[in-house]
């Protein structure tokens, strides 16, 4: 059966073509922006951040709700676009390293680790690159779009496809291991989470709003917990999808959903240690001593790691359809519609500097790395910052 999806960014993504439909702000929008986004204040900056470089990796998603990142390894960038194929660059200078040509719709990743390079495509499609060259080591199916960034690590590649499947191959030779399957709802937020990895066990959030851990051996659940309760009279008040991922700190797993439920679960058991009525679909930061989250209204929350108790928010971003938190040094940075990025001070929330990209929405969650934040435009452009 199709899947029907609708994007958080409060734009409703339709399989059925070019009606106009109301965003989940109310009011009909076909120009992929947020009604009445918050006006952005002046403020002094406390920050001081520069600009490294930017670069652009082909064509970018547009409207296709990919949330396509780069992913970093080993001092290099790794970027792909829609149209475009994926590319390799410095870290510290933006400079192009190696760029593997392809006709495929490039959709899901790039994923970096083990010395591989992984992306996905919108026709089920899956590469593995080698990461020092750009040269094609294996390619292999799935049956549906890959929308997600694979995961790889522990001698495997794990594909999580826009069916609910999460597929494994070895990442030698590409043969497939195991797959699982997971039952969809039939409105779901458009996007996944990529599979978060453990010793032995992967965990993975579900559009059904739960969490699941399984073995990493042969797929096997190992224990099912809810993030976000599906309830609600209608199939869009039922949506309660996990679709960022889930971060491992120890034993512990942090989590959030569209139902704004943020959890810490203690990993091994599945048991949840607290939970939290601030959060969202979009995923999650994790600083030393706070889990950050932003929330479909736009306000940006720092809960207790321990306790899960709110250490501050900052509503000053509403409506401004941001990306989840990165951490970067003393500050948690999230992109938005217009382009901006905003760094906001750990210890209390307030703005602290603001760079903007570009005219294009930020969708993805930024990537930090030796200190640089890189972030990913819908329109495939990249761009590096670091603190001064």
């Amino acid at each position: 059966m199709l899947k029907r999806v609708i994007a958080v960014a409060a734009v409703v993504v339709l399989l059925s073509g070019c009606n106009s439909v109301k965003d989940l702000f109310g009011t009909s929008k076909d120009d992929g922006k947020p009604t009445d986004p918050a006006e952005l204040i002046e403020f002094t900056p406390s920050a001081n951040v520069a600009k490294l470089w930017s670069a652009n990796v082909g064509k970018g998603e547009g409207r296709l709700g990919l949330n396509q990142g780069p992913a970093v390894a080993d001092g290099r960038v790794y970027a792909a676009a829609v149209e475009g194929g994926v590319r390799a660059l410095d870290l510290q200078s933006g400079s192009a390293v190696w760029q593997y040509e392809s006709d495929l719709r490039i959709s899901g990743g790039p994923g970096a680790g083990d010395g591989l390079v992984v992306v996905g495509s919108l026709d089920g499609h899956v590469i593995a690159l080698d990461a020092s060259t750009g040269a094609e080591r294996w390619q292999a199916r799935v049956p549906n779009e890959v929308i997600t960034a694979p995961v790889i690590g522990q001698g495997l590649v794990l594909v999580r496809s826009n069916d609910g499947r999460v597929t494994a191959f070895d990442a030698a030779t590409g043969e497939r291991r195991w797959f699982s399957n997971q039952d969809l709802p039939s409105l779901t937020v458009r996007g996944n989470a990529p599979v978060t990895l453990g010793p032995g066990v992967l965990f993975v959030n579900n559009d059904d709003g739960t969490i699941s851990a399984m073995s990493l051996n042969d797929g096997r659940p190992v224990w099912n917990q809810i993030v976000g309760m599906a309830d609600g009279r209608t199939e869009l008040e039922r949506m309660a999808d996990a679709d960022g991922a889930a971060v491992l700190d120890g034993t512990t797993i942090f989590t959030t959903s569209y139902k704004k439920e943020t959890l810490a679960i203690d990993g091994p058991s599945g048991r949840p240690i607290w939970t939290r009525d601030n959060g969202g679909a979009g995923g999650l930061g994790l600083a030393p001593g706070s889990v950050l989250v932003s929330d479909p209204a736009g306000t940006v929350w720092a809960l207790d790691k321990f306790s899960g108790a709110p250490l501050w928010s900052n509503p000053g971003l509403a409506r401004r359809s941001l990306t989840a938190p990165t951490v970067q040094g003393d500050f948690a940075v999230v992109g938005d519609f217009d382009g901006y990025l905003h760094w906001l001070r750990l210890d209390n929330g307030e703005q602290a500097a603001r760079q903007r990209v570009g005219g294009d929405a930020l969708r993805a969650k930024p990537v930090e790395a030796d200190g640089i934040l890189i972030v990913q435009s819908v329109s495939g452009n990249l761009s590096a910052f670091r603190l001064q």
